[in-house]
């Protein structure tokens, strides 16, 4: 049983690895994209348009930017906050409650450079029993192109 966890950790692991290297950001290996499409099935989504709505009066969604730290601190959308998304199950607590005490029907709305880290942080999130997550499907490229609000 032992040698199973760890071989389903390593897989964890080198996918998330995947997931947030820019080597991988072009063409993803086929099995992490085969995940990737699967979870996209099973959350909620939304495009550039939706976001930049959100981005401008949020309310009490909240924004998180599931890149890793060094992405973000080279720019990110304002208002979102940053939890990697290979430590999401461990840090959302800090934003919504402690795990006994936790808003699990707090909307969560989830972006990263393309969609696909974002699309997994929700899938994790929706495992551990949150109730209103939301990934952001866009390339945060063409955010910036747009003119849409970032901050460096």
């Amino acid at each position: 049983m032992k040698k199973v966890a760890t071989l389903s950790l390593n897989v964890v692991v080198g996918a998330l690895i995947c997931l947030s290297s820019p080597v991988f950001a072009q063409g993803l290996p086929p099995a992490v994209k085969q995940q990737v499409d699967a979870a996209q099935k099973h959350v909620s989504t939304i495009g550039m348009d939706e976001y930049r709505t959100l981005v401008e009066n949020p309310g009490s969604v909240l924004l998180v930017d599931v890149r890793e730290p060094h992405e973000y601190a080279a720019g990110h959308v304002p208002g979102a906050i940053n939890i990697p998304r290979g430590l999401i199950a461990s840090q959302i607590w800090n934003h919504v409650g402690s795990a006994d005490k936790a808003d699990m029907e707090k909307p969560i709305v989830l972006q990263c450079q393309s969609g696909k880290r974002a699309t997994r942080a929700s899938q994790t999130l929706q495992e551990l029993g949150f109730t209103h997550t939301t990934a952001v499907i866009m390339n945060l490229d063409d955010w910036q192109k747009a003119g849409h609000p970032f901050v460096k």
